[in-house]
């Protein structure tokens, strides 16, 4: 929301300066984002006279001209065509920085003549993009004076935030009013007499089935007005602001809605065929709008329509059929109070943003009605001239009249700042509340019909502490519960950040992605039933919410390939969505390696990227949250989207912990990814909670009696998992075995097709003292029996 400062003053009766006026404004919730003072960089410039503008005698289009600046005068040399004797100009002296082309103005000589200055354009000024001469200024432009004085370019322009609550604030008056209750000035009355009109209109508004799109609408009728360009003081408003003038009937639809909040819409009467109507559209329909854009039309939208279809498209923007330009004489008014939910869903579908629309779905006062058709007729009777009919109302008023229940000693409950009551009543009837003293302890606020936004007590708690300053309010330690700090996350809340830093330490890139993903590749890692789509996406191609990251990531993948970098690792740790619940967001630590696995060693040879390297990145994170790994089952029921043959989920008890494998060719050539990737996911949700809640480590307890190492080879069905063989092995004598490793895998030659030879190392350490040969193989025999009856593995012979 932009205004000049003279603007506000129109309002508000005030001698602030502007840097008091921008804190106020800061502090009330109305955060001022910039301010435009074109005054400083206009300094030097200033009304020059042109005593004599002759030729120069060295060049054919330049000219010596003698300039009384009202403090003598100087001689500039100056190429403008239109320089000449008699006329009065902009000078900027030597030492002057010249804002449109960014120089600092030095004396010089220019083809054997001194020039002390020059004579500027509107692009040199920096407002505006004229070039063709300098500026001419009229006759009566008194000589010395500033320009940005004269011109009226010294007026300081503030653009401030607003948050979607504080659409009373949307037009100047509603600033005006808050800086009045936070004693920076008085709020002068608004002039909005009641206009009879003098003739009865031959146009009447209509309003077609229930109304809910627009409870009400007034107009009028105007007749022999003249729409030609507005007065300098409309034009300086609007120009201020950003906005280009149009035309006189145009100019005041814009200036009501920013100054007073009031969007407005005015019709060329002739052009009107039938009485305007207020009625959703018919599938199909369509209108080319004042944006020179048609747009197509659904039954879900508010349209102004007469006998040859919609002429606007209610709240956001006017139809080009019945427009107003310099030959319109006649004109119908239009202040009509909309849905702000049906203003919302159309500007959505339609992409339109509009000055209108942005007012309109954040509500404006709902009596604004009756109240805009008086401002705005006398506006254009003022500046158009012509004569007013009776109004034209159709609907009636919304219910917005409400009373809550005020303490005023909640302000210290809540707030924690002592505010005298007096002060909050002042405070309150300043900003338009109503206040009724039932007792001292308890009143009766009446809440004004702009502030919607204000439906308890606790909302006028907050505007009393604001207007108050909430720099007021004093600063409080909380108590502690005990003398030593508290963790301020709990340790599933770490997780993240440690498993972070954990897969960073493994050579990962983190990768910060969309929640959402295109439907069709969110349908290749689907599985749920359905797919979690968006009904309001961002954009087309991002319309899922991801049930995978697998899929960001290897897109990521896909473009570092496109530009010559095939070897990635990546991770990120975020929800998934499975369905709409809430149990449907599950936290998943998501990695993926694509190409080659490359040692930095010079003897190293780069491979493959293969499955075991995203199932030691998932055991890595397991095992960092204390997971008893050993006691995980690992299982080939990993999800569609990974290899079949070449992947698995990591399973503790019935709850899966992750999953990790070599990734589908269907889906690397879905997503165009060429060569091997691998990936893992490890739901942090899932995991177990560790029982101990010291941080200390156990005690090492090394023994120191030598180990012994021994070596078995176990004749196996071929399709007995090599993991169900260590389990069994470890298992066999917990105390004395501490390791057991895979060593060698074999199969083919003379055992056949359907068995394999599965070579482990088996580590006995003892703790007591050193093992004996009877011990030893008495510890082999519990090995060899416990993989037999685990998985019938005989020894190889």
């Amino acid at each position: 929301m932009k205004f000049s400062l003279s603007w506000l003053k129109e309002h508000l009766d005030t001698s602030a300066d502007l840097e008091t006026i921008a804190k106020k404004l800061t502090a009330l919730g109305l955060e001022v984002e910039g301010i435009s003072d074109r005054s400083k960089a206009l300094a030097p410039f200033t009304v020059a006279y042109v005593v004599s503008a002759e030729k120069h005698p060295n060049a054919d289009k330049l000219r010596v001209c003698m300039v009384d600046t009202g403090k003598g005068i100087v001689q500039v040399v100056c190429g403008a065509p239109n320089a000449k004797t008699g006329m009065k100009g902009v000078f900027a002296p030597p030492g002057s920085h010249i804002p449109g082309t960014g120089v600092d103005l030095k004396p010089g000589v220019i083809r054997g003549v001194e020039s002390n200055g020059m004579l500027c354009s509107v692009r040199e000024m920096g407002i505006g993009n004229d070039h063709d001469g300098i500026i001419e200024l009229p006759e009566d432009a008194p000589v010395g004076t500033s320009f940005a004085a004269y011109q009226k370019l010294d007026d300081p322009v503030i653009e401030i935030k607003l948050t979607p609550d504080r659409a009373d604030c949307l037009g100047v008056r509603g600033i005006a009013r808050d800086l009045e209750a936070a004693g920076l000035g008085k709020l002068k009355p608004l002039s909005a007499k009641k206009i009879d009109g003098a003739f009865d209109s031959k146009i009447q508004w209509r309003i077609a089935d229930d109304g809910n799109y627009c409870p009400k609408v007034a107009g009028r009728l105007f007749r022999n007005v003249k729409n030609g360009a507005s007065p300098k003081w409309l034009q300086d408003c609007l120009t201020s602001i950003g906005l280009r003038p149009i035309s006189a009937l145009v100019d005041i639809t814009n200036f009501v809605t920013f100054d007073l909040g009031r969007p407005l819409h005015v019709y060329d009467a002739d052009k009107l065929k039938g009485d305007p109507t207020l009625r959703v559209a018919k599938d199909g329909e369509e209108i080319l709008a004042l944006d020179g854009k048609t747009y197509r039309l659904d039954s879900s939208m508010t349209v102004i329509a007469d006998e040859n279809g919609p002429q606007s498209i209610g709240g956001i923007m006017g139809g080009e059929a019945t427009g107003c330009s310099e030959a319109t004489t006649n004109v119908f008014l239009e202040v009509a109070l909309f849905n702000p939910i049906a203003v919302a869903r159309t500007g959505r579908k339609l992409n339109i943003n509009s000055d209108a629309r942005y007012r309109f779905e954040r509500g404006v006062d709902p009596t604004s009605a009756d109240w805009g058709l008086d401002v705005t007729t006398q506006l254009i009777l003022d500046i158009c001239g012509g004569e007013a009919s009776a109004a034209s109302i159709a609907g009636s008023e919304p219910a917005w009249q409400r009373e809550l229940d005020f303490r005023p000693a909640r302000v210290l409950g809540l707030g924690g700042v002592d505010v005298s009551a007096a002060t909050q009543k002042d405070i309150l009837e300043k900003l338009g509340f109503k206040v009724s003293e039932n007792s001292t302890d308890s009143w009766s606020v009446s809440v004004p019909s702009w502030r919607a936004d204000v439906e308890g007590e606790a909302d006028l708690v907050e505007e009393v502490l604001r207007v108050n300053d909430f720099d007021n309010i004093p600063v409080v330690s909380m108590p502690r519960t005990t003398p030593l700090p508290q963790p301020s996350v709990t340790p599933a809340q770490r997780r993240v950040l440690l498993t972070k830093r954990l897969l960073a330490g493994r050579g990962l890139t983190e990768a910060v992605t969309f929640s959402f993903m295109a439907s069709g590749i969110a349908g290749l890692f689907k599985t749920a039933a359905k797919l979690v789509l968006l009904d309001n996406p961002i954009s087309s191609d991002l319309d899922a919410m991801r049930p995978s990251i697998l899929g960001n990531l290897l897109q990521a993948a896909g473009r570092n390939a496109a530009r010559g970098i095939g070897d990635v690792a990546l991770f990120e740790v975020g929800p998934t969505y499975h369905d709409e619940t809430e149990k449907g967001q599950v936290l998943a630590a998501t990695g993926i390696r694509s190409g080659f696995a490359r040692p930095r060693h010079w003897e190293a040879k780069p491979r493959a990227v293969d499955a075991f390297d995203a199932k030691a990145d998932a055991l890595a994170i397991l095992s960092t949250f204390g997971v008893p790994v050993d006691n995980l089952q690992i299982l080939p029921e990993a999800p569609g989207y990974f290899h079949p043959g070449r992947s698995a989920v990591l399973r503790l008890g019935p709850t899966v912990l992750g999953q990790f494998g070599e990734l589908h060719p269907r889906i690397l050539k879905a997503l165009d990814l060429k060569g091997a990737a691998v990936g893992f996911e490890v739901f942090l949700d899932r995991l177990p909670l560790p029982r101990s809640k010291g941080t200390a480590r156990p005690l090492l307890n090394a023994s120191p009696f030598q180990p012994v190492e021994r070596d078995f080879a176990f004749v196996v069905d071929a399709k007995v998992p090599a993991d169900k063989l260590i389990k069994a092995a470890k298992g066999a004598d917990k105390a004395l075995i501490t390791e057991v490793k895979l060593f060698d895998v074999f199969s083919g030659g003379s055992l056949g097709t359907d068995q394999k030879s599965i070579a482990l190392s088996v580590t006995l350490q003892p703790k007591d003292k050193t093992l004996t040969d009877q011990e030893i193989e008495a510890a082999a025999a519990k090995v060899v029996a416990a993989v037999n009856k685990a998985t019938g593995g005989t020894l190889r012979g």
